[in-house]
């Protein structure tokens, strides 16, 4: 594979990666939303379900769509996804403090800025080499027990 090429398809995932990441922000606000909104739902509750569903639906967007590796056993990816997720909660959520609450920059705007970088500078980079990354040998694959010399 040429360079050019290899660039390309990296391009080309990012991409994905990043509408993948609008959609989930979609699901994970319009449900909060609605649920607050049109059934009068405790808050931080409907917080919790749009960010879980968020979340659900983002992951498997990279297994089926983003990533393309739906092969890998889906409980080896989620554990994994779950583990850079729960960094990326605390690299927003301390991004936050710095740039809203010591920076003095507006809440929203800061938002935006952190959550960008976050998504750049780690959640895509690590779900690509981690989350989702190829294996060398095929985990849903029975392997044959070790044999005993005679």
């Amino acid at each position: 594979m040429s360079a050019l090429s290899s660039a390309r398809g990296l391009a080309s995932t990012f991409g994905r990666h990043q509408l993948g990441a609008i959609v989930a922000t979609v699901i994970d606000f319009g449900t909060m939303s609605v649920l607050v909104s049109g059934f009068g739902l405790f808050a931080p509750l409907a917080t919790a379900i749009g960010a879980a569903l968020g979340g659900l639906s983002n992951f498997l967007l990279g297994r089926h769509w983003i990533f393309s590796a739906s092969e890998e056993r889906v409980a080896d990816q989620a554990w994994r996804y779950a583990l850079v997720s729960g960094v990326s909660l605390g690299l927003n959520a301390g991004g936050e403090y710095v740039l809203h609450d010591r920076l003095g920059i507006q809440y929203l705007l800061a938002r935006v800025i952190i959550a960008l970088v976050v998504s750049v500078g780690w959640n895509f980079p690590v779900q690509r080499s981690f989350v989702y990354a190829r294996r060398t040998t095929n985990p849903r694959r029975e392997q044959p027990p070790p044999t005993c010399p005679a």
